[in-house]
């Protein structure tokens, strides 16, 4: 029996009129028409995202945005998770969807969601939403937000290779790199594990510039092989990754097989499945 909580980072829910009309808001957000013009792409709320949970045995969710590019559909949307995080305080974290390109409203709205309990900013996803991830100015407000609030910062990263899919985009490891170099006093989660960016850790310069940096595994068996797992481990260390799902694109079971038939060590598995992201985010059992 795991000694910490069983923890998915990476999870993503909808109002329900969202769900059931989606039609409706895809020329609204420019995000949200790069993920879900498709009818196979699936979007749920609260309530299936607690049931499969509970299938799963996972114990907490960090439910989060997806990088909207409407600032309304984005208030509406974070309302929703500050809804469902009150709600389910012991079992749903929010992380609020924001939008760096809004300037001083993307503070704004940052800070409101931190006073309503969310705990952080995500899913940034750049390539959607219209800003320059390198650019300092750019990006200083909301991180000055993040700062002050002690928020985490999830951020979608893309390979610079392999093969195309809905969401893949620009943001791939040396742009990446850039925004960290920028803001070394963030705790960044890199998504998607950072387009690849733990494959360079054994670069000295790289591995000095990630020390505050974390990957979760948001839609990995779509990306890699299950030796990913203990590579991952080997190259930046067991300590810094996060499962996570990308619910309801994937389940959390299917994550949680392939780490519990990796050749990591009890304690590495313990920690990707739960303890990591307690640390993190200041749970317990």
């Amino acid at each position: 029996m795991l000694k910490t909580p069983v923890i998915d980072f990476h999870t993503h829910i909808f109002p329900p009129d969202v769900c059931a009309h989606r039609e409706r808001y895809l020329e609204r957000d420019a995000t949200l028409r790069d993920l879900y013009a498709s009818a196979k792409a699936r979007m749920t709320g609260a309530d299936e995202l607690l049931q499969a949970m509970d299938e799963d045995k996972v114990d907490v969710s960090v439910a989060m945005g997806i990088g909207w590019t409407d600032q309304g559909l984005a208030r509406e949307c974070n309302d929703y998770i500050i809804e469902t995080a009150r709600k389910h305080a012991k079992r749903i974290v929010g992380f609020a969807g924001v939008n760096p390109a809004w300037g001083d409203a993307a503070a704004v709205e940052a800070e409101r969601c931190a006073a309503a309990g969310l705990r952080g900013i995500g899913e940034l996803h750049p390539d959607t939403q219209g800003f320059d991830i390198t650019n300092q100015a750019d990006m200083a407000l909301l991180m000055e937000a993040a700062r002050h609030h002690k928020l985490l910062v999830t951020l979608h990263s893309s390979e610079p290779v392999g093969h195309a899919y809905a969401g893949k985009g620009k943001t791939t490891p040396e742009r990446v790199m850039r925004f960290v170099a920028n803001f070394p006093d963030i705790t960044s989660i890199l998504a998607h594990w950072g387009g690849g960016l733990p494959f360079y850790n054994l670069m000295p310069e790289v591995r000095t510039t990630l020390a505050n940096v974390y990957f979760d595994t948001a839609a990995s068996p779509f990306l890699y092989d299950t030796r990913v797992f203990d590579t991952a481990a080997i190259l930046v260390g067991a300590g810094r990754v996060l499962v996570g799902s990308d619910y309801p694109l994937l389940r959390h079971g299917r994550l949680r097989a392939q780490v519990e038939t990796s050749k990591l060590t009890p304690a590495e598995r313990e920690a990707l499945l739960g303890g990591n992201a307690a640390a993190l985010l200041g749970l317990r059992r």
